[in-house]
């Protein structure tokens, strides 16, 4: 589990290169190797991967097919920084909103809108039937961040970014047409779902009484 504040931005400094899979290497930051282990599981772009090796401050990580298809992280190049956040423990203050680490989709960034105190970058949604639980002052998960959702049109919505999100994570830097890591909040999940379910149930049920009626 991950609260989506990032801890810290890293480089992929190796990768090795299999069919559907791939190892990379991350040099971790200092501040974030204590206690680190074999097993222990570290959020990359809000994707939640499992260390398998470590040789100092060299961190290694396995990525199969469905972490590939579904994040951006098969796109990654040695060089890129990642996001990094290692799981929240029991006690800890819970900053953003509570995270699996499990990357649903991915958006392409649409526009970015740049002004003296104020950084909007908007993001297209490729699977419009996910649009449902994207929520006007909602929560979201964006390459591992948790942020507020802003304006919502069709299959895009925005988002507002304050100077230390910048400067703390690699949102600063994206580009037009990048892509970002999406994970949905489960609980707006879980709301929208019920809804429809009840919704359709009772539809369901007033279509029984008037067939009975006829």
């Amino acid at each position: 589990m991950f609260t989506g504040i990032v801890q810290g931005k890293a480089p992929i400094v190796a990768i090795d290169e299999k069919m559907h899979f791939r190892t990379y290497v991350v040099k971790f930051p200092a501040e974030l190797l204590p206690g680190i282990e074999t097993g222990a599981s570290v959020s990359h772009n809000g994707c939640c991967l499992t260390v398998t090796k470590i040789n100092g401050d060299f961190i290694s990580f396995d990525l199969m097919k469905e972490t590939l298809r579904l994040t951006n992280l098969g796109e990654i190049r040695v060089g890129a920084l990642v996001n990094l956040e290692r799981a929240a423990k029991f006690g800890d203050e819970i900053g953003g909103h509570l995270m699996s680490g499990h990357v649903i989709t991915t958006a392409e960034i649409a526009k970015i809108f740049t002004s003296e105190n104020n950084h909007e970058i908007w993001f297209r949604i490729h699977d419009k039937a996910l649009m449902k639980y994207i929520l006007h002052k909602g929560f979201i998960g964006i390459d591992g961040i948790s942020l507020t959702i802003g304006d919502v049109v069709n299959n895009r919505f925005c988002v507002h970014l304050i100077p230390e999100t910048l400067e703390r994570t690699t949102l600063g830097k994206k580009r037009l047409g990048e892509k970002v890591n999406i994970e949905i909040d489960p609980q707006t999940q879980a709301i929208v779902d019920t809804v429809e379910r009840v919704m359709a149930q009772k539809e369901q049920e007033r279509l029984l009484l008037q067939t009975e009626e006829q």
